[in-house]
């Protein structure tokens, strides 16, 4: 190895296989999973302990680790590009380990809402530095597979969460809620750990610091058939970027094309009403008429639901592409929703209101929740992929972000809008319409292409 390439180039002992490597980094969206879902057990508490409105609460509580992962997404890519994936991974363990210590010991809504937020930024950059490092050290074969890791672990971690604030529940009486947000810097400080064990991808390396003998070596060391040839494509294809003048201006018209489609997928995925339903599942339980218990309990089966059907869209990813499984989810969006909207309407028996939310955690599982972080970080050029990421992130953050501030609005029992909830099911179905035609017209088949060659399809001079 080089002189120059024996700290973030350098894999220690044992971390060097390619799937080892992608499951460390990949860890960061437990993490986020985690966060995401694990303030579902402190909403109601936390509403009855400040006694909120319900836009504050919806703002300052529920949405404002989302405003976090807005500026975390938005910001992201700089230090991406910058200081590498590597640096970049190992701060945001630190983030969320902060964020899971202050917010447990937030004495005020206002101390609370600083510490999500900081939490919130780690979970923004997550979402832009994980899933471009991963694609960067796979093969064409392995990237959907490998990528779609991140988004196993994100549904992993809500599983763990529902799960941790069903058993902490009781835990501490009134402070429940505390126990159950500052458990995460358990996992936080392990990831930060691991993350320390990784190689920097070498894409990053000949990109940016014109390390080739060090992007060489952990190639070989990650079980690349042909490192010299991968070399040189990367370096051609960075030769031929510089030719049509490198990253600058990333909404230059040369990359309208991937641009529209890192939003599109992104804005489709929030109105699809996951977050809605992850943040609120015991409110929305509660509503349907569970105890609150049994709402934390069924909130288990959601957080099961989507872990068993993220494997079956693990496993398809590869073999039926990307469009496909958006094609399947899609449908499976707009009868579960539909399905829904209809038993709150009705109101039906809440274990069937149950069913209906199963089938539609299923239907995301298998399709924007194995395809979006695969997706987005495949179809931006090498020299901008961070960037684009980060792009693609903070546009699925923005759109996160308002629709859990605006809930309360809409679900609150004594001063929301609606007494009944059904017509927040029903648009969600008719934009998850939208996404089916979308998909149809539009989305482009990713798989089993290489970055290099995706680039060449996509970018128009």
């Amino acid at each position: 190895m080089s002189s120059n390439s024996n700290d973030s180039s350098t894999p220690v002992a044992g971390s060097t296989s390619l799937f080892g490597v992608s499951l460390i980094a990949a860890l960061a969206g437990f993490i986020f999973g985690f966060d995401t879902v694990v303030i579902s057990g402190a909403n109601l508490p936390i509403k009855e302990l400040w006694n909120t409105s319900p836009l504050f609460h919806g703002f300052f509580i529920m949405s404002v680790a989302l405003w976090g992962t807005v500026l975390g997404s938005l910001l992201g890519g700089i230090p991406t590009e910058i200081y590498g994936r590597k640096k970049v991974l190992i701060w945001i363990g630190i983030l969320f380990s902060v964020s899971a210590v202050g917010s447990a010991l937030a004495q005020d809504p206002y101390t609370f809402s600083f510490f999500r937020f900081i939490g919130g930024i780690g979970i923004g950059v997550s979402s832009v530095a994980a899933p471009t490092y991963i694609s960067e050290i796979s093969t064409p074969a392995t990237r959907g597979r490998l990528g779609a890791m991140y988004q196993f672990n994100i549904v992993f971690g809500i599983l763990i969460a529902f799960l941790s604030n069903y058993l902490l529940q009781g835990v501490g009486g009134a402070n429940d809620w505390r126990w159950m947000l500052g458990i995460m810097v358990i996992p936080s400080l392990l990831y930060t750990l691991l993350v320390f064990g990784i190689p920097e991808s070498p894409r990053w390396l000949i990109a940016r610091a014109g390390n080739v003998s060090g992007a060489r070596n952990i190639l070989v060391k990650l079980g690349a058939d042909n490192a010299d040839a991968m070399i040189e494509s990367i370096r051609e294809n960075l030769d031929q970027e510089k030719k049509r003048g490198g990253a600058a201006g990333m909404f230059n018209r040369k990359y309208n094309t991937i641009i529209w489609l890192a939003f599109a997928i992104a804005f489709f995925n929030q109105w699809s009403g996951i977050n809605f339903i992850l943040y609120y599942a015991p409110e929305i339980l509660e509503r349907a008429g569970l105890a609150s218990k049994d709402s934390l309990l069924n909130s288990i089966a959601i957080g099961g639901s989507n872990l068993v059907f993220t494997f079956v869209g693990l496993y398809l990813i590869d073999k039926l592409g990307r469009k496909q499984l958006l094609l399947i989810g899609s449908v499976g969006y707009i009868i579960s929703l539909s399905l829904v909207a209809w038993a709150f309407y009705a109101d039906a028996q809440p274990g069937l209101l149950l069913v209906f939310l199963l089938a539609f955690v299923a239907s995301h599982a298998v399709g924007q929740g194995a395809v979006i972080w695969v997706f987005i970080s495949e179809i931006f050029p090498n020299k901008i992929r961070a960037l684009g990421q980060s792009f693609g992130a903070s546009v699925h953050w923005v759109f996160a972000a308002i629709i859990t501030w605006i809930t309360p609005l809409f679900l609150d029992e004594k001063d929301g809008i609606f007494k009944n909830p059904w017509p927040i099911f029903a648009f969600f179905a008719f934009m998850m319409v939208l996404q089916l035609v979308w998909v149809v017209t539009k989305m482009p088949e990713t798989k089993g292409i290489s970055l290099e060659d995706l680039e060449k399809k996509f970018i128009k001079e």
